[in-house]
């Protein structure tokens, strides 16, 4: 399946935060580069509307004065004042000559404007407009007034302006974008301490607990990790003591199953044995072909003796309360060793001192290595079968592995199995069991030990 890439959340908010910013600098350039256009042209509007009136101001002197000399028109007084870079003042005749100009010179600008720049701002903009007011004198029009601006100043001086931005926003957009990253660090630390407390409870650790945030968010992610946390440990706790229960009574079942074996079919083959002892001696006696017959029935209630007392020591292992569980262990392997005749070898190793285990825990780990063996020698067909049992002062740790087909579903599944995953979770433990790393299969027990179990195991060890 597809599976998209994953950004950190810190790094995609500032990313945003820093193309947010980006369009607003580029939306308040674009405002500045209006403005800016805008009062170019109101600006050569109100040279043009000067000049008109200082021309037509001196149409009135000379037709006042009637002074034969006619200097009209005389840009030389008004550009004096209003003339700059770039700047060109006209007057058209109304024949649409040009009968007087004055222009300013551009200075050469130390960086010209880049020609994306320049492209982009005359396609946007007009540079190169003119202002034109006309001359009129008593109602007469003498002709008009023509103020434009060098395209290349208005864009040199664009171009300064929006590169005062571009340096702001180059110096501003870092700044702000490592501010912003700084501050969601800090706010979303919280964060990790929640990611750790998942790991814990998935872990099976349902002690972790979150401690107080300021953010009301986080806080109130806080409240329900912590009554999830809490429910789930009553709910396990409830379900590990159920399951005690219900084992302590299979147990109970077990040996009362037991002694009724013992008793009933126990006795059964012991006088079926005396019988067919008996009834040789009368056929040795008057009926020798029946000597064969009362031989098959005592071997065949011996075999029946040996069977029921191979499933009465599974139903009713002896007392590992009063053997200790290493011995119990160390008998139950011998034991497979010797019904094994060679096929299968097993062999068991310890580390720690066990003598001070509470014996609900030893029992427990008793049944699950007798089936773990079972599994191991009559559904994996292993040749070789290895345990390690070691504990510490917080748990013990229990490995069993074989070189059996650990693809068959019967290794993986069963009454067995199931049995030893309801033991484990009745400690409050964890099981693993899957495909060793070589062959065969690899069953992992970790059975955590109460607290106040640690001081004695510890003065013990």
């Amino acid at each position: 399946m597809w599976n998209r890439p994953r950004f950190d959340l810190k790094v995609r908010l500032t990313l945003r935060v820093a193309a947010i910013s980006a369009a607003c600098f580029a939306a308040i350039s674009a405002y500045f580069l209006i403005t800016a256009d805008r009062a170019a042209h109101t600006r050569i509007d109100d040279i043009a509307a000067i000049v008109a009136k200082t021309l037509e101001l001196q149409q009135g002197k000379i037709q006042w004065v009637a002074s034969p000399r006619s200097d009209f028109p005389n840009l030389d007084p008004v550009s004096t004042y209003v003339m700059t870079p770039g700047l060109c003042l006209a007057f058209r005749g109304t024949s649409g000559d040009i009968l007087q100009r004055f222009c300013s010179g551009a200075p050469i600008p130390a960086s010209p404007p880049p020609q994306v720049f320049t492209a982009f701002y005359h396609g946007l903009f007009d540079p190169g407009r003119e202002a034109v007011r006309p001359v009129i004198v008593r109602g007469m029009r003498l002709g008009e007034v023509v103020v434009s601006v060098d395209p290349a100043v208005q864009t040199a001086d664009a171009w300064h302006e929006a590169g005062r931005l571009m340096l702001a926003l180059a110096i501003a957009l870092p700044l702000l974008c490592v501010l912003v990253y700084a501050a969601l660090a800090r706010a979303l630390h919280p964060t990790r301490m929640i990611r750790t407390g998942l790991e814990q409870i998935a872990a099976g650790d349902l002690s972790a607990r979150l401690p107080p945030f300021d953010l009301a968010e986080l806080s109130a992610i806080r409240d329900v990790f912590n009554h999830l946390a809490e429910s789930l440990d009553t709910a396990l706790a409830e379900r590990a003591e159920l399951t005690r229960k219900l084992i302590a009574l299979q147990d109970e079942e077990r040996r009362h199953l037991a002694r009724e074996l013992h008793d009933e079919f126990g006795q059964s083959l012991a006088a079926i044995r005396a019988l067919a002892a008996s009834a040789r001696q009368t056929a040795a006696q008057d009926c020798p072909s029946l000597l064969g017959e009362c031989d098959g029935i005592a071997r065949t209630a011996t075999g029946m003796m040996e069977t029921l007392r191979g499933t009465l020591f599974r139903l009713r292992p002896p007392d590992v309360e009063e053997l200790g569980l290493v011995a119990s262990l160390e008998g139950l392997v011998a034991g497979w060793n010797g019904r094994s005749r060679g096929e299968t070898r097993f062999s068991i190793r310890f580390d720690g001192a066990f003598e001070s285990l509470p014996a609900t825990i030893s029992a427990s780990l008793y049944r699950i290595v007798q089936e773990a063996l079972t599994n191991a020698a009559k559904h994996a067909g292993a040749t070789k079968v290895s345990l390690a049992l070691a504990m510490s002062p917080s748990e013990i740790a229990l490995a069993i592995d074989d070189d059996g087909r650990s693809h068959d579903p019967a290794t993986k599944s069963g009454m067995g199995l199931l049995g030893m995953r309801e033991r484990v979770a009745a400690l409050r433990g964890r099981l693993s069991f899957e495909a060793s790393p070589n062959s065969g299969s690899a069953l992992r027990v970790v059975i955590p030990l109460p607290a106040a179990d640690q001081p004695v195991l510890e003065r013990a060890a």
